[in-house]
């Protein structure tokens, strides 16, 4: 079976309005509080989607060996894009502590810019950290998004989803730590 060679791309692309229309989905549904829970329901799921993607998105460019300089960069801003609107809609909702946001968005956004900057001299594919950082906070997103306090109580849902998140603010600054010790030891061997 073959596949067409920019379909990892273009699926990575597409998280990218995905992101936007979750986050508006999301603020919408927050707003307009347990009136309208589907609005919740529709920013989960499509979150959850969205997240997904990142996974068949690799898949198919690793099995097909069609990784591409392209989807090195992209696929990350592509994360950042969702999961930050994540984030962000859930401390705008008041349903996620705003000093943990700023510290992942700093460490989110910071190496991504740096990706770019560097992106003519040489593009940086994810570490093994970082790719354990980006399914945990799919994880930890994904369970703050989806309305499981109907199922477990409000108190419940509010510890896993404080513990989740800690665990969230831990693995982005262990795994920003490791990204720059990573590019000194790259920038020592290039000298």
């Amino acid at each position: 079976m073959t596949i067409p060679r920019q379909l990892p791309n273009a699926i990575t692309i597409a998280r990218i309005p995905l992101a936007i229309v979750f986050f508006i989905l999301l603020l919408l549904g927050g707003m307009l509080g347990s009136a309208d829970l589907a609005l919740r329901w529709a920013a989960a799921i499509i979150f959850v989607v969205g997240i997904s993607t990142d996974w068949v998105d690799g898949y198919l460019a690793r099995r097909y060996e069609i990784v591409s300089d392209f989807g090195k960069l992209w696929d990350p801003i592509a994360d950042k894009l969702l999961t930050g609107a994540g984030f962000v809609g859930l401390a705008i909702l008041g349903e996620a502590q705003w000093w943990m946001v700023v510290i992942i968005l700093i460490r989110e956004w910071g190496i991504t810019i740096h990706r770019l900057m560097i992106a003519n001299e040489h593009v940086v594919a994810a570490a093994w950290m970082g790719k354990v950082k980006t399914v945990v906070q799919g994880v930890t997103l994904s369970w703050a998004l989806l309305p499981f306090w109907l199922l477990i109580g409000e108190q419940a849902f509010t510890l896993v989803t404080l513990v989740l998140m800690w665990a969230v603010v831990l693995l982005t600054v262990a795994s920003g730590i490791d990204y720059v010790a990573a590019q000194l030891r790259g920038a020592r061997r290039a000298r």
